[in-house]
């Protein structure tokens, strides 16, 4: 079931990224993350409330509120890049260098949570990740160099902070439910985005948002919503350092559906990239 719950993940999660890019072309990347989280996290309390998960706050240990609180501030601080990210440079460049954590995460597992079985081919796995994910990491033409190193820059700080979130959230979940702590998760992220549009003095732009990006902002925060479920089911019943690099798979999704909606092609060398992120990943989930 977990396996299954970390492939929808992908599914959801490839679906984000296109829904996210459509929404923010002329909305500020930090209201459409502030707006989104709004939909997630209404979204989360609903299916706490469906599947009757909810415990009361107090009876929770306060290790587990800890870690789910710190997992909340490091997918917050993770989003804020990945927008960032994706309102300047395309959908193909940003994605694999956010999937980049996955390399990270695996790493990180393997020293937590001593998840040692089949250690050989976990690495060799994260090896294939590593090297595909540079493979397709392509720079934009000279006129547009300066918003490439930008680009980058974000995308790295969303890869970072996403590797952080896994190992803080498999910290936190191990004695609450995982809609729960989804729910609980999403709150901190909630506050915190906000926080960061108040800040920067950008409330006045919910204002004069397009209801066209905003639709498209609103199902992407479904997506996402849907999509961490998912995960974080396949994170608390499963084996990490194989749920994470499934998950990651949305690349594949996400480079299929950004071919047909913005007709982003890739090249022959990140085609061979995506191969290898594919063949890491697979080898990964089947044998580790």
């Amino acid at each position: 079931m977990w396996l299954l719950m970390a492939v929808l993940s992908a599914v959801f999660a490839g679906v984000t990224s296109i829904l996210a890019k459509c929404g923010i072309k002329k909305t500020d990347s930090d209201v459409a993350t502030a707006l989104r989280t709004v939909v997630v996290l209404a979204f989360s309390w609903l299916m706490v409330a469906l599947t009757g998960s909810y415990t009361p706050l107090g009876q929770l240990q306060t290790r587990s509120l800890v870690f789910l609180v710190l997992s909340g501030l490091a997918t917050g601080a993770s989003w804020i890049c990945y927008f960032k990210a994706l309102s300047i440079g395309n959908v193909n460049q940003v994605v694999p260098v956010d999937k980049s954590s996955t390399v990270l995460t695996v790493l990180l597992a393997i020293i937590v949570f001593h998840e040692t079985a089949n250690l050989t081919v976990k690495l060799i796995g994260t090896a294939l990740l590593a090297v595909g994910i540079f493979l397709m990491v392509e720079r934009k033409q000279t006129q547009e160099k300066t918003a490439s190193r930008g680009w980058l820059l974000y995308a790295v700080g969303s890869a970072v902070f996403a590797a952080l979130t896994s190992i803080l959230a498999k910290l936190g979940v191990r004695d609450v439910a995982s809609n729960l702590a989804t729910a609980i998760r999403t709150g901190v992220v909630l506050v915190m985005a906000w926080l960061i549009v108040l800040i920067k003095g950008k409330g006045t732009l919910v204002r004069s948002l397009d209801a066209k990006e905003l639709a498209f902002i609103a199902l992407s925060g479904l997506a996402t919503g849907a999509s961490w479920l998912c995960y974080y089911y396949a994170v608390q019943h499963g084996v990490l350092s194989v749920v994470v690099p499934i998950d990651k798979l949305s690349v594949v999704f996400t480079v299929a559906f950004s071919y047909f909606v913005f007709h982003e092609k890739l090249s022959k060398k990140a085609l061979v990239g995506l191969g290898l992120m594919v063949a890491g990943t697979l080898l990964m989930a089947v044998f580790a």
